[in-house]
């Protein structure tokens, strides 16, 4: 009797690493590829694709695949490192068959496919696609209304034709778990339509923390193609030197108008940070810091910091400044480290743990100056201060490195290296 071997649908594969024979991680998959066949015959699995430490994206021939269980993937160990190329011929099956609508074949009903089912051939290497798991009507996977169903790959039609209207919410929910850069890259890596897609079906704070990690061409890009209410709303969402970043690389009418659509507190702290250079303390830093008042308790400062939205460089420290609150402050008096917080008594007073040998930087202190003082103090940010005293913002270290890595890392990290087309 010849044994079954398991179905496994895509969504699932998403994001699993991928071992070679002595355990050692080679990547994640990020996508799998398919070629679609003529004459009856189901779509065959060719290959995935898996983003390795360098964030190079290979390609992974299913031959070469030995196993496909408890959530990783184990391969032969022989693996081609040349950069992955989509050839014509081939569809990126997360990137291109999720959330595609197709009819059923029997009733001409037009469904959504939520997820795709593969199977590895009885006595063989090879895989094909077994199964669509689908929704009735044109609901997308985060819709409620509508049957859902599993069918067989024969049973659709609708794959030949370019597709039109292809919603995003499938592909969306298996980028839940990314981190915002990995979701940049998978975004980077599609088509500019599909691209649009996915950013459309993403809420305003997810797409403003993945906008962020993208290549500046890609974030002009998809700013572009947002209804201009929208496009506002994700750069409030941003952080606002992100924005900022972002906004200078418009046309000057295309930044004024997104602006003015802008709540007048996020737009004052946007245009601030555009008015200084690009490559100072000024321009670096980022306008929403932890600030605290003096009379703020040690037990105050880390509910502070243990906000999920702060990032590890801004819940380093603490400012302390008298009011107002928000940037530009009061009079800055000092700087409290976490590691300080974490050895006093949760009623002691900031005002008495201030770093009194921090001296804040001015927003004209060029970038390497920003860089040397980080270095020689190791710290993860350095408040900046005007002339009257009042704390501006802060500079954190990964502004910092984005400024000191060459223009293009972000593109030369999405693509590898150079390299030719891959050998199969």
């Amino acid at each position: 009797m010849t044994p079954v071997t398991p179905r496994v649908f895509v969504s699932h594969l998403s994001g699993v690493p991928v071992f070679d024979p002595n355990g050692d991680q080679v990547g994640r998959v990020r996508d799998l590829v398919a070629m679609l066949r003529v004459g009856g015959r189901p779509p065959r699995l060719l290959g995935m694709v898996v983003e390795v430490v360098s964030r190079r994206r290979i390609f992974l021939p299913m031959t070469r695949v030995t196993g496909v269980e408890s959530g990783q993937v184990i391969t032969t160990g022989v693996v081609n490192m040349r950069r992955f190329e989509q050839r014509p011929t081939e569809r990126l099956v997360l990137g291109e068959f999720l959330d595609r609508r197709v009819r059923l074949v029997e009733t001409d009903e037009e469904v959504t496919i939520l997820d795709v089912a593969i199977q590895q051939l009885p006595a063989r290497r090879d895989w094909e696609i077994d199964k669509y798991f689908v929704r009735k009507g044109r609901g997308g996977a985060l819709r409620r209304k509508g049957e859902t169903l599993t069918v067989e790959w024969s049973a659709v039609k609708g794959f030949s034709l370019e597709e039109h209207g292809q919603g995003a919410e499938s592909l969306v929910a298996t980028f839940e778990k990314l981190r915002p850069a990995d979701v940049a890259n998978a975004l980077h890596h599609l088509t500019p339509k599909r691209r649009a897609e996915v950013a459309a079906a993403l809420d305003d704070d997810r797409l403003a923390d993945v906008l962020e990690e993208l290549p500046e061409d890609d974030q002009v890009e998809i700013i572009g193609k947002l209804q201009e209410e929208r496009a506002a709303d994700v750069l409030e969402a941003m952080d606002p030197d992100d924005a900022a970043d972002l906004l200078s690389e418009l046309p000057e009418e295309d930044k004024e108008r997104l602006l003015t659509l802008m709540r007048p507190g996020d737009a004052a702290d946007v245009r601030r940070l555009m008015s200084y250079e690009e490559r100072t303390a000024g321009g670096l830093m980022t306008t929403e810091p932890v600030i605290l008042r003096p009379d703020a308790t040690v037990a105050d400062a880390l509910a502070r910091v243990r906000q999920s939205d702060l990032s590890p460089a801004l819940a380093a420290q603490v400012y302390v400044c008298r009011s107002p609150d928000e940037t530009p402050t009061g009079k800055y008096l000092g700087t409290v480290h976490f590691q300080r917080l974490l050895r006093d008594p949760p009623f002691t007073l900031v005002s008495s743990l201030l770093d009194s040998d921090l001296v804040p930087l001015p927003p004209d202190t060029p970038l390497s100056v920003v860089t040397s003082y980080l270095a020689a103090y190791n710290l993860v940010s350095v408040p900046v201060v005007d002339e009257s005293g009042s704390l501006l913002g802060a500079v954190t270290v990964d502004d910092v490195l984005d400024h000191l890595l060459p223009d293009d890392w972000r593109e030369t990290d999405f693509h590898g290296r150079e390299g030719v087309l891959r050998d199969r």
